[in-house]
C-alpha cells in the first residue's frame, strides 16, 4: 500500500476533534462512574466511545496520508506500514491508539476510567501530530 501526499484541509482536524468530543460526551453523560473504583458503570457506552475515538483517528490518518479506501478496508498492518514510512513517532501513537481505543475500549469495553482517559489523550496527540503533517 502506498500513500501519496497529504490532503491540505484544516477542517479534517476539526472533524476528528468532533469525534473526540462525541466520545468524551458519551463517557461523561452516559457511561456513569463509580467514584470509589474510578470505573465506568456501563460497558456499552465505553465501547461506543472507543469505536468513536478510533473512527476519528482513522479519519485524520486517512486524510493525512491520503489513503483511499475505495479499494477496500485496510488492515492495521497496512496503516502501520504507511505511517511508519513517514513518521515513527506517529506510528507509536497509532499503535497505542489501536490497543487502547479499538481493542481495550471498543472490543473489550474496559471499564477503567484511566484507560478511557489515555484514549482521549492519545487522540489529541495524534490529531496534533497529523496537523503538523497536513
Amino acid at each position: 500500500m502506498k500513500a501519496t501526499r497529504p490532503i491540505n484541509n484544516p477542517n479534517l482536524a476539526d472533524e476528528a476533534r468532533r469525534y473526540v468530543d462525541n466520545a468524551r460526551t458519551l463517557l461523561s453523560e452516559k457511561a456513569g462512574i463509580d467514584p470509589e473504583t474510578q470505573s465506568y458503570l456501563d460497558k456499552k457506552y465505553v465501547r461506543m466511545a472507543g469505536n468513536t475515538l478510533w473512527n476519528g483517528m482513522l479519519l485524520i490518518l486517512n486524510a493525512t496520508f491520503n489513503i483511499n479506501k475505495n479499494k477496500g478496508r485496510l488492515s492495521i498492518k497496512d496503516y502501520r506500514t504507511i505511517i511508519g514510512n513517514r513518521d515513527k513517532k506517529l506510528l507509536d501513537l497509532a499503535n497505542a491508539a489501536y490497543d487502547t481505543m479499538h481493542l481495550a475500549m471498543g472490543y473489550d469495553g474496559n471499564l477503567r476510567k484511566s484507560v478511557s482517559q489515555d484514549g482521549l489523550l492519545l487522540a489529541d496527540e495524534i490529531i496534533k501530530r497529523c496537523e503538523l503533517l497536513l
